[in-house]
């Protein structure tokens, strides 16, 4: 199969945001400082293996449908959807936001394209639901160190004690 110029264009926008990712995730990694540091810096380590893994995936699915994947540094700068990651030391509970910003605007990247490829190479698609799925899972697990308990559950729990 030959991929068509809607299929080519639609997943070389979701390599660069996952390269992105991948780069915005090791700056995350190598300058938070704070409370429970450890953790996160082992979580962001996760994350970047699985996503230097997608984009790996997404380029290779590219070459065997005949595209040219383009991850080069000033492609993926002029072309990711993702916002800066600040410059200099970023707090643990900060990078826990600016991060999960990071996951969540690359799903988007892949749900926005998600059904134009699903038209053409449901293959592909199924692809993209395992990152998506995987993706969301860390938004969630990474988000969860700034969210405080719901009260109605607190609640709720604590009538069942």
């Amino acid at each position: 199969m030959q991929a068509s110029e809607t299929l080519s264009k639609n997943l070389q926008s979701v390599l660069v945001d996952l390269i992105e990712l991948h780069l915005q995730g090791k700056q995350a990694h190598w300058n938070i400082v704070g409370t429970n540091f450890r953790d996160l810096h082992l979580q962001l380590d996760e994350i970047i293996d699985a996503v230097r893994e997608f984009s790996d995936v997404i380029a290779e699915r590219m070459r065997a449908l005949d595209c040219v994947p383009d991850g080069r540094s000033e492609t993926v700068s002029d072309t990711t959807k993702l916002p800066p990651f600040p410059d200099g030391e970023v707090s643990t509970t900060d990078a826990v936001d600016l991060v999960t910003e990071r996951l969540t605007a690359t799903v988007a990247t892949v749900r926005a394209v998600h059904d134009e490829v699903d038209d053409e190479d449901p293959s592909t698609a199924d692809l993209l639901h395992g990152i998506i799925d995987t993706l969301e899972q860390y938004a969630w697990m990474v988000s969860a160190e700034n969210r405080t308990p719901r009260k109605p559950g607190f609640e709720r729990a604590a009538r069942v004690l």
